[in-house]
């Protein structure tokens, strides 16, 4: 889920074509649920196969990525690791939710409220070893470099940015700043005509970037105030307090409130507070690693048809004609370039 901070941080939107050979760590499996939430039939059910595995994630990584090459852009997907201690309480909360909207999926699914039924199976959407694996395996066909991260992916992608591994980090969450991350993206993978959520009505996406420096600079605040304004809104390992947002939240730091004054006026349990600190220690000190340069190859052809097609039943036309685009963008890329030497 991350944190939201939409209100209070400033973006600037830009075209696809702006981040050419920038190089972008993704956080696959926020992009793994963002595709599984919204690739997906009239009724909620996800796209399958023949033998009923879901490839809704495999159709948006494919395409997407396909995209990105075509524009110039140079993806890495960083793959999470071992979770840390505190989320696992937030991940098993999650877990029930889950849960609880699969089986009212089912239910609205029997009734006829088709509408209804899809917004239940989109809430249902959960990532297991086959969509992992299956994702992993197709990005390496594709040439793209794949990072397993040590804890949190989102951590991991920012570190590279800022030991200049990246340029960028790709994801829709803001936790990536609170991790110290210099640049983000968001709406990479969505980008393009998106339907409102339960409204027939529609709504252009363009990828949006974000300075961490000019955040804390137009905010007027530190990393450190950035992450207690997050911790108080909620994050992947505090719920937040009822009542504050993050404007609220905002002008509570800023005037200067620790998190024990913030508790205190709003009469939260103190026995909370010392989550709160340990999940503000692991924003500012995450489990990371050191890389050394990527390396980007051209995608295996027949190795991307043999996946898709014979195993998942994909058309190989497509797939083909998807390819033959990114090879096309890049010799006339290629070609224009060379003109300056």
């Amino acid at each position: 889920m991350g944190v939201q901070l939409g209100d209070i941080v400033p973006a600037r939107e830009i075209r696809l074509e702006d981040l050419a050979n920038k190089r972008i760590a993704i956080d696959t499996y926020n992009t793994l649920y963002q595709f599984l939430t919204i690739i997906r039939g009239p009724d909620g059910r996800p796209l399958m196969d023949s033998r009923g595995r879901i490839t809704s994630h495999l159709s948006g990584i494919f395409y997407r990525t396909c995209n990105f090459l075509s524009a110039g852009l140079r993806p890495i997907y960083v793959f999470d690791g071992e979770p840390p201690k505190i989320k696992r309480e937030e991940a098993e909360r999650r877990k029930m939710l889950r849960e609880e909207a699969s089986k009212k999926y089912e239910e609205a699914l029997v009734s006829g409220r088709i509408e209804e039924a899809r917004k239940y199976a989109q809430m249902s959407a959960t990532l297991d070893e086959y969509l992992i694996k299956s994702a992993e395996k197709l990005i390496s066909l594709m040439g793209i470099p794949v990072v397993h991260a040590p804890s949190e992916g989102e951590a991991q992608a920012a570190h590279m940015v800022v030991t200049g591994v990246a340029d960028y980090v790709g994801s829709q969450d803001f936790d990536s700043l609170l991790f110290g991350g210099k640049m983000l993206v968001r709406n990479l993978t969505i980008t393009g005509r998106r339907k409102l959520p339960g409204k027939k009505a529609y709504v252009e996406v363009n990828p949006e970037e974000i300075s961490l420096e000019e955040t804390l600079s137009t905010l007027s605040i530190t990393r450190e105030q950035l992450v207690d304004i997050a911790l108080l809104v909620g994050t992947d390992y505090t719920e937040g307090i009822k009542g504050i947002g993050p404007k609220r939240a905002l002008e509570l730091v800023k005037s200067g409130m620790s998190l024990e004054d913030i508790f205190r006026k709003y009469g939260e349990d103190m026995s909370k507070i010392s989550r709160y600190y340990e999940a503000k220690e692991f924003f500012l000190n995450p489990e990371v690693k050191d890389l050394d340069e990527l390396e980007w190859k051209d995608i295996d052809e027949e190795g991307v048809v043999r996946f898709l097609h014979e195993e998942h039943d994909f058309s190989p036309d497509r797939i083909t004609k998807a390819i033959e685009e990114v090879k096309k963008r890049k010799k006339a890329t290629e070609g224009s370039l060379s003109k300056w030497f």
